[in-house]
């Protein structure tokens, strides 16, 4: 979601407000909340909550992804992703992140049915050359806004776009409502349920797979962006939601992924519910059935992508905690929020959202990207200098990008800049610290069994501390600010 304009309108926000009511707010977490790592308003992510697995490497370490979606959706043709460059990959890493979920759209890769773009392929595979460069983690989303071209947007090729001659109204300024549209929807269904077109969409996905699976910077695909579907008459949006995502989308993950499979063993695949999920509505996703499955719902707000400013006291983040974690728990899978953030990040509470927001995110989730990294304003994550804007600045941190072990908590004191991370190491095992670039010297100190060949990190770069634990024992890493380095 979170494009522009005015979003989120009409049927979905009354539905916001509906679920809103039914679902009051929880208190702020406590100090003792933050102090034991259940929550850090720094972006630091600590432990999810309990019952929620974390997400794992095949060391068994667990990883952390801190990001931001990296995309081109003005460009096509000859000219597609040519807004994307270097500077967005060496920007991410200076600032810490790890992790880039990069938009691809499959009118873009097979403007014509089985006729695929190799310029496409090429520049998906340069985009992905410099990540690697830079130790960025991508997955490549299939990105659909409003179903694609035959309605005025990116996606799902025309060729492929089946409306039965039912009607479509544009909607200005509200792009969302165009969900609603009956040819939009019947679009979605045919997509669905035709063989044909399933097909397509696998070989799609099948060569996307094959081509890319075994680049180093490729972590998984997340296989449809926030898909929607067909209301039938009289039934209200939760129900259909989770209809759809039961009867619909469901099997499409699963066919997917079997195409998937078929050559790439060990990607990760994520799965979104709709949007829909956003507004404290458990998703009605079934199994899929496949041993690396990831959780990647969106986080957003329907007044905060109209415009509106942050209201603490609505309740809608415990609200969406609350949803959201249902169906990783009973499931067993991680989670990573493929999409957050608001459209004006600039306004008086903004600063308290971020923060309530992250403390969230931790509690649950092995990771996030935001929206979007970008050079201006909006959703821009940066200036045209590239420094991060009000408030998004809080999402660059320390974090532990990979514990060999079991974290046990996991602080930033945003005041003085001080970070700490606890955890129960393995024998043998190697854990990742990721700091973004600092202004002042950073001085490295570990405790309990284990060492760093990092003490000082000089200013004005990135750095990953790696921390060794030859025995099984309690870590503890500190990683302090200082204004001169130390002797």
């Amino acid at each position: 979601m979170g494009k522009s304009g005015t979003v989120f309108r009409g049927a979905l926000a009354v539905l916001c407000a509906a679920v809103l009511t039914l679902t009051p707010g929880a208190a702020p977490a406590s100090a003792e909340a933050v102090r034991s790592g259940q929550a850090s308003g720094s972006g630091a992510g600590a432990a999810p909550a309990s019952g929620i697995p974390r997400l794992t490497d095949d060391a068994g370490r667990e990883l952390t992804l801190h990001g931001w979606n990296v995309e081109d959706k003005e460009h096509r043709g000859d000219a597609a992703l040519s807004a994307i460059t270097e500077r967005h990959f060496r920007d991410l890493r200076s600032h810490g992140f790890n992790f880039a979920r990069l938009l691809v759209f499959w009118d873009d890769l097979e403007p014509r049915r089985g006729h695929y773009s190799t310029r496409y392929l090429g520049k998906i595979e340069r985009i992905l050359d410099w990540a690697n460069k830079y130790d960025v983690e991508v997955v490549i989303d299939a990105h659909q806004d409003v179903f694609g071209p035959a309605f005025g947007h990116r996606g799902i090729p025309g060729w492929a776009t089946r409306t039965d001659g039912l009607p479509f109204t544009p909607h200005p300024g509200d792009w969302f409502g165009e969900y609603f549209e009956p040819a939009v929807q019947r679009a979605f269904t045919h997509l669905y349920t035709d063989p044909d077109l399933q097909r397509a969409q696998g070989h799609m996905w099948r060569l996307l797979a094959d081509r890319f699976g075994d680049h180093p910077a490729v972590f998984g695909y997340d296989l449809i962006n926030e898909p929607m579907g067909e209301l039938r008459s009289g039934e209200d949006l939760p129900t259909a939601a989770r209809r759809i995502e039961a009867e619909q989308i469901t099997p499409m993950y699963n066919r997917i992924a079997r195409e998937v499979r078929a050559v790439d063993r060990d990607s990760r695949l994520f799965i979104e519910p709709t949007p829909i999920v956003g507004e404290g509505v458990p998703t009605g996703l079934g199994t899929v059935r496949d041993r690396h499955v990831v959780y990647a719902p969106h986080f957003y707000n329907s007044a905060m992508e109209a415009g509106a400013d942050y209201d603490p006291k609505a309740g809608w983040i415990a609200s969406y905690e609350r949803a959201v974690t249902d169906y990783p728990r009973r499931r067993q899978i991680p989670v990573v929020i493929g999409e957050w953030g608001p459209l004006n990040n600039e306004l008086p509470n903004m600063g308290r959202f971020y923060r309530d927001a992250l403390a969230s995110l931790a509690r649950y989730g092995s990771g996030w990207a935001g929206y979007v990294w970008c050079y201006g304003g909006g959703y821009c994550a940066a200036d045209k200098d590239g420094r991060l804007r009000t408030n998004k600045d809080r999402t660059a941190g320390p974090y532990a990008a990979a514990v060999a072990g079991r974290a046990r908590a996991q602080t930033l004191d945003p005041a003085s800049g001080r970070y700490r991370l606890v955890y129960d190491a393995r024998r043998g095992g190697r854990t990742e610290i990721s700091l973004p670039s600092d202004p002042r010297y950073r001085r490295v100190v570990v405790h309990g069994g284990a060492w760093s060949d990092t003490r000082t990190v000089p200013p004005g770069r990135p750095a990953v501390v790696t921390v060794l634990s030859p025995w099984r024992s309690r870590v503890t890493v500190t990683v302090t600010p200082e204004v001169e380095a130390r002797s």
